[in-house]
């Protein structure tokens, strides 16, 4: 286990953190989120490209996923729903994971009917620009399925450079290793 973050190091169970972005508010996880988190992880999509380990298998997994996700007591994570400004509904999730002194990589999903809407976008540039702001991270990490098309124009749209290819570095949901490409962004880039 690395060092966490600095700003993250004396944080318990965060309840006070809401980051908004055009259309969206990105807040903590509630218990209450648990069936809409239970609907999104069974989607196939997500399923595929974001393995829960059984948090999609019933609403005892999905409560667990979300209470593991809203406390930060480890340092070494940050983890938001994603919901919609006007009504509250849940759109996604941005998460910070990893988090080791000054790097931390970052992941998400959206809801099929949230997608090529540009949440993701707009939730990782969010997170992205909090992180650097009120954790002082200096360097954030993007990776994704090279089968992944959708997730290579998100990074590019929320400005994560193209660094490289991973060879077979991750067991996504299908039980396959997959090439993963790499990408990342600097507090220094513009």
């Amino acid at each position: 286990m690395g060092v966490p973050g600095p700003a993250l190091a004396h944080c318990r169970v965060v309840d006070h953190v809401e980051i908004t972005a055009p259309g969206l508010l990105l807040r903590p996880w509630r218990v209450a989120d648990a069936d809409a988190v239970l609907d999104a992880l069974r989607e196939p999509a997500i399923a595929r490209w974001n393995p829960a380990r059984g948090a999609g298998d019933d609403l005892a997994g999905a409560t667990d996923w979300v209470r593991r996700r809203a406390d930060w007591s480890g340092g070494d994570h940050v983890s938001l729903a994603v919901t919609s400004a006007a009504d509250g509904s849940l759109l996604g999730s941005v998460s910070l994971h990893q988090i080791r002194g000054e790097d931390a990589s970052i992941g998400y999903w959206t809801v099929a009917a949230a997608r090529g809407a540009g949440v993701a976008s707009r939730a990782v540039v969010a997170l992205t620009a909090w992180a650097f702001a009120e954790l002082r991270l200096h360097r954030i990490e993007l990776c994704h399925a090279v089968a992944n098309p959708a997730s290579c124009r998100v990074a590019e749209r929320a400005g994560y450079r193209a660094e490289g290819t991973l060879r077979e570095a991750y067991r996504y949901g299908d039980g396959r290793r997959h090439d993963e490409h790499l990408h990342a962004r600097l507090s220094t880039d513009g």
